[in-house]
């Protein structure tokens, strides 16, 4: 049923107490947590698919879910590489074919992300949209501005967009990109400047009546 998803519920009223201490300790450690073995191979197949197609901009749509997303930014950007990056392969199998110069690739992000950086991956964009919030206040760490591959994602560079329909996270991550020096805008979305709803969420938390909002950034 796509109208009646409920609003983000919260044991945390504002930004996180432990927001800055968690994430100038990730800025100033590296995280060296084993690589996940599927996330490995998955990124290799990526890495082969990317270097047939040297000099196209590269755009990564981190946890694609049915990959909506994916599909339609293959599709507005038809210069551009985009791959489309989910953990489920359950979600995935639901992903209709898209354009040739979209590949979708079942991995975790994190993990992913890490083999990318250490690759020499610059990324154009990198889409994160509707991002799981983990709202309860214990499950900061889960955030992924407040998770140890915090500095990874920046290191990728691009263009950063997220979309939530709870408001809080994206202040939060406003917040931590604050503190690594990078300045990013915060807005609430519009019916008009939402348009075609890039993702099922997106359009079941449309339908169901959230304030939704963007923040975007040049890392």
């Amino acid at each position: 049923m796509f109208g009646n998803s409920k609003p983000v519920a919260s044991n945390q009223a504002g930004i996180h107490e432990d927001l800055e201490r968690v994430v100038k300790r990730h800025l100033s450690s590296a995280w060296r947590a084993p690589v996940a073995a599927h996330t490995r191979a998955a990124f290799s197949e990526a890495e082969a698919w990317s270097r047939e197609r040297p000099g196209a901009p590269l755009i990564l749509d981190s946890g694609c879910g049915t990959a909506r997303s994916s599909r339609w930014l293959a599709q507005q950007h038809p210069e551009a590489k985009v791959i489309g990056l989910d953990q489920s392969a359950h979600r995935l199998a639901r992903a209709e074919s898209g354009p040739d110069n979209l590949l979708l690739v079942r991995a975790e992000c994190a993990d992913f992300w890490r083999l990318a950086e250490e690759a020499g991956w610059q990324l154009e964009a990198h889409y994160l949209l509707y991002p799981n919030p983990w709202p309860k206040a214990a499950h900061l760490k889960r955030r992924w501005h407040g998770h140890p591959v915090f500095p990874t994602m920046l290191g990728l560079g691009g263009r950063l967009m997220l979309r939530s329909n709870w408001g809080l996270y994206l202040q939060e991550m406003q917040a931590a990109l604050a503190l690594a020096g990078i300045s990013a805008s915060l807005d609430m979305l519009s019916a008009a400047a939402l348009g075609e709803p890039l993702t099922d969420f997106e359009l079941k938390y449309r339908e169901s009546g959230h304030d939704l909002w963007q923040l975007t950034a040049e890392l």
